[in-house]
């Protein structure tokens, strides 16, 4: 069982060696190394508010223990859409708690935030995500050809029932 909660300073750490990850950087928008100090800016300076920050990261947690961060960002607040970005620790990966916290912020962005529309982009080669987003009913509605260097993407998509 897990759930989400807004980071905090306490995070730092793990903010710190997953953002430095340099093997999820094909996956996602960060493309160098973030300093402690870039972090602690980011910390002191988000409001968990997706409306003001325009992008909500929070935590996930399992049995007391940080695993990962999952995000919606892009909001495009006319069309009641955003994304979902994720990162689970490596050795918290294969346990079925990404799945779960995308369940939990399904609920909180359509049932809390009104959102209608959630959206990742998942590389082709990424195949544990996009079995995962398929599990959780998205459609996967286009293939986004030479997204990144290294691969074509899938945008998979889900609306609100």
């Amino acid at each position: 069982m897990i759930r989400l909660r807004k980071i905090e300073p306490t995070d730092l750490p793990y903010l710190y060696q997953w953002e430095n990850d340099a093997s999820a950087w094909a996956d996602g928008a960060n493309h160098n190394p973030l300093s402690q100090q870039d972090l602690r800016e980011y910390i002191a300076h988000t409001t968990g508010d997706l409306y003001r920050d325009e992008q909500l990261r929070l935590m996930i947690m399992a049995d007391g223990a940080s695993v990962g961060c999952i995000d919606l960002f892009d909001l495009d607040i006319r069309n009641r859409r955003a994304a979902i970005g994720m990162y689970i620790a490596p050795e918290y990966r294969g346990r079925g708690l990404g799945a779960e916290a995308v369940k939990a912020l399904e609920e909180y962005a359509f049932g809390h935030l009104d959102l209608r529309l959630l959206y990742a982009v998942i590389a082709t080669n990424n195949e544990p995500c996009s079995r995962l987003y398929n599990s959780l009913e998205y459609i996967p509605s286009s293939i986004l050809n030479g997204w990144t260097l290294e691969s074509d993407a899938i945008l998979w998509q889900k609306q609100k029932k």
